[in-house]
C-alpha cells in the first residue's frame, strides 16, 4: 500500500489562501472600476494581505485534520476572516487610511469567502479520493480492547478515505505484562503517527503514561469509548477541561456534502428546464387540452425544517377530486384523467418540481414530501418520521425508486424506513444512483 504524508498540506492551504485573497482584491476591484490593476489602493492591499498573514498564522485555520470535516474547517475560516475584518477596519479607522470604496471592500470578501468554499470543496474531495486509493495514509497503533478495536478497525475497513492503516495491536493484558521501557520500545519500533487507546474502563495511570510518551515522540493520542451508537449520532464538545459527548438523533450533514449537492441541484435543474423545454410546452397543451382545469397544479407540502411550500405538478386528475378531503391515489382510482394515468406512469407529472429545485424548496433527490394531514397520521405510527424534516424533500427518492407510491399510512410507513436509509447514508453517489433507477422506473411506467 502506497503511503505519503501531508507535512507539506498545511503549507501549500496557507499559500493558495493568500493567492486567493489576492484573486478576490483585483476581481472586486475591475467588478468595481473596470479595471484589474488597483494602483490606486496599494495600502489597502497591503494591509489586507498582511492581517490575513497574520490572523492565519495564529489562528491556524489551513490546518487539515483527519477525518475529513469541510463544516468544521470552513467555520475555523469564518473565524479568522472576522478577525481578520475587525483589524483591517481598525487600522483604516485609527490611521485615517484613505482606501476603496466600501462596494469594493464588500465584494473582496464575498468573492474571497467564495473561492475558500470552492477550493476547500475541491481539496476535500481530492484527499478522499487519494487516501481512497491507498495514498496518504497514517501509520496507526491500536491498543487496549481487543472488541473495540475490531470495531474500529471495521470503520476503517469501511471508509478507506479516512487513510489509516493498523501496523500494531497491542491488548490491554500484554500492555500490563509488559514493563513502561518495553512497551515505549515495542511503539516506537512501529513509528506510528497516531495511537488508537480502546477502553472500556481506562486505567488513569496507564493513560498518563502513553500521553507523556506520546507528547515526548511527537505522536497523536486518540481515545476511543465501548459506547456503541445505532441511529444516534455523536460529536465532543469541550467545556473547558471536560469533554463530554453530545448525542443528537440525526445526522448532521456536513457542509462539504450540503454544498455539492446544491451545487448538483441547481446545475442538474437548469439544464434539465432549458434542454426539456420544448418537452415541457408540449405536456403543458396536452394537459391543457385533454381535460377541463389548468395544465398546472400547485398543492401545499411540508419541507426543510416543517416549513410549508408549494409543490408543482402537471394536472393528472380532473378538477375539485379532493372535495371530500386529503385522499391519497391508487391503481384504479377514477380520479385521474386518461392522460393523467400516462404521465403518471411515467412521472412526467413530477417535471414541473424541478423549478421548486431550482427556487431552494426540493432537492432532486429526497425525502417525498407529504402534507400535513398525513404526517401527523404517520408521526402517530412513527415518530421518526421527524428526522427526515433535516433535509430538503425531493422529486424522487429511495423510497419511490424501491417501495413505489403509497396508498395508504401504512405503505407510506414502509416506504419510510427507506428515506431514513438514505438520511443516513448521504453523498453524491447515491443521489446519482437514485436518478438512474428513477430514469428506469419512468421507462418502464412503473410508476402509478
Amino acid at each position: 500500500m502506497s503511503t505519503r504524508y501531508s507535512k507539506y498540506l498545511p503549507g501549500l492551504v496557507f499559500l493558495c489562501d493568500v493567492l486567493l485573497l489576492n484573486l478576490a482584491l483585483y476581481n472586486s476591484h475591475f467588478i468595481t472600476f473596470n479595471i484589474y490593476n488597483p494602483q490606486n489602493t496599494p495600502a489597502f492591499l497591503l494591509i489586507a494581505n498582511l492581517s490575513w498573514i497574520l490572523v492565519s498564522t495564529l489562528t491556524k485555520n489551513f490546518s487539515i485534520n483527519r477525518p475529513l470535516h469541510l463544516k468544521e474547517n470552513i467555520n475555523r475560516f469564518l473565524l479568522t476572516l472576522i478577525y481578520n475584518l475587525l483589524i483591517v477596519f481598525s487600522i483604516i479607522f485609527f490611521f485615517k487610511i484613505n482606501i476603496t470604496s466600501r462596494s469594493e471592500v464588500l465584494i473582496t470578501y464575498s468573492l474571497f469567502f467564495l473561492f475558500i468554499i470552492i477550493n476547500r470543496s475541491l481539496l476535500f474531495f481530492f484527499l478522499d479520493h487519494i487516501r481512497t486509493r491507498g495514498y496518504n495514509h497514517r501509520q496507526i497503533v491500536i491498543v487496549g480492547d481487543g472488541n473495540i478495536a475490531a470495531r474500529l478497525v471495521d470503520s476503517f475497513s469501511q471508509h478507506p478515505e479516512y487513510g489509516y492503516d493498523m501496523v500494531d495491536f497491542i491488548s490491554e493484558n500484554e500492555m500490563l505484562s509488559m514493563s513502561e521501557y518495553i512497551l515505549e520500545q515495542k511503539l516506537l519500533a512501529e513509528h506510528p503517527d497516531e495511537i488508537f487507546i480502546c477502553y472500556r474502563k481506562i486505567d488513569d495511570r496507564l493513560l498518563n503514561r502513553l500521553i507523556a510518551f506520546a507528547n515526548q515522540n511527537l505522536i497523536k493520542i486518540k481515545v476511543v469509548s465501548d459506547l456503541i451508537l445505532n441511529n444516534n449520532y455523536a460529536q465532543l464538545v469541550n467545556y473547558h477541561s471536560v469533554p463530554v459527548l453530545q448525542i443528537t438523533p440525526h445526522p448532521d450533514i456536513s457542509l462539504k456534502i450540503r454544498v455539492l449537492k446544491r451545487g448538483f441541484d441547481v446545475l442538474f435543474s437548469f439544464f434539465v428546464i432549458l434542454l426539456g423545454s420544448p418537452i415541457f410546452i408540449l405536456l403543458y397543451f396536452i394537459t391543457k387540452f385533454t381535460s377541463e382545469g389548468p395544465a398546472l397544479y400547485k398543492q401545499e407540502r411540508i419541507g426543510l425544517n416543517g416549513k410549508p411550500f408549494y409543490i408543482y405538478k402537471f394536472r393528472s386528475m380532473h378538477i375539485n377530486a379532493e372535495n371530500n378531503g386529503p385522499q391519497l391515489s391508487s391503481a384504479n382510482d377514477s380520479r385521474i384523467t386518461k392522460w393523467g394515468r400516462v404521465i403518471r406512469q411515467t412521472r412526467l407529472d413530477e417535471l414541473p418540481q424541478f423549478w421548486n429545485v431550482l427556487k431552494g424548496e426540493m432537492s432532486v433527490v429526497g425525502p417525498r414530501p407529504e402534507r400535513q394531514y398525513y404526517i401527523e397520521k404517520i408521526i402517530q405510527r412513527t415518530p421518526s418520521y421527524k428526522k427526515l424534516f433535516n433535509i430538503k424533500p425531493g422529486i424522487t427518492s429511495m423510497g419511490q425508486v424501491h417501495y413505489g407510491y403509497a396508498e395508504n399510512v401504512d405503505q407510506m410507513c414502509h416506504r419510510m424506513r427507506y428515506d431514513l436509509l438514505y438520511l443516513q447514508n448521504l453523498t453524491l453517489n447515491s443521489d446519482l444512483s437514485i436518478i438512474m433507477k428513477t430514469v428506469k422506473v419512468m421507462l418502464q411506467r412503473k410508476g402509478k
